[in-house]
């Protein structure tokens, strides 16, 4: 299988969410993909809502949501705390190609990237140059 070379911090877009050129933080240390929000609560719908966090994208930024709960998961955050995040299932576009994945919902509000990819996302598709970023952006 052919493997695509990306960088460190890519661009993604989240169509199911309206969410279009969000700054992803790839990271093979995670185990699955994050997107940093607040105000996070499941209804007795099973539906999630959250306020995304992303001061680049000023659209972005305090925008509610509401969305299908896919799972709640137990989550190891970075530093070694087990947490249970709600989950949604998505369409992602990550260089010109859609993936159904499933994404976690967590206030990182001291994280850089308002987007995290995991390993999970990366396994067989990917190939990880820590040397470069914004390949996404070369490859338009």
């Amino acid at each position: 299988m052919n493997k695509k070379i990306i960088g460190t911090v890519e661009i993604i877009s989240i169509p199911d969410l309206q969410l279009y050129d969000l700054d992803a933080k790839v990271d093979t240390g995670a185990d699955t993909n994050a997107l940093h929000c607040d105000d996070i609560f499941v209804d007795d719908n099973n539906i999630v809502h959250f306020k995304l966090l992303d001061k680049v994208h000023a659209a972005y930024h305090g925008k509610k949501m509401a969305v299908p709960l896919y799972q709640m998961k137990k989550i190891k955050s970075s530093n070694g705390e087990i947490q249970s995040r709600p989950s949604i299932r998505v369409t992602v576009n990550f260089f010109g190609k859609n993936y159904n994945t499933v994404i976690s919902l967590a206030n990182r509000s001291d994280m850089k990237y308002p987007m995290l990819i995991g390993k999970k996302f990366l396994t067989k598709k990917f190939l990880v140059d820590v040397s470069q970023e914004y390949l996404t952006k070369q490859a338009k």
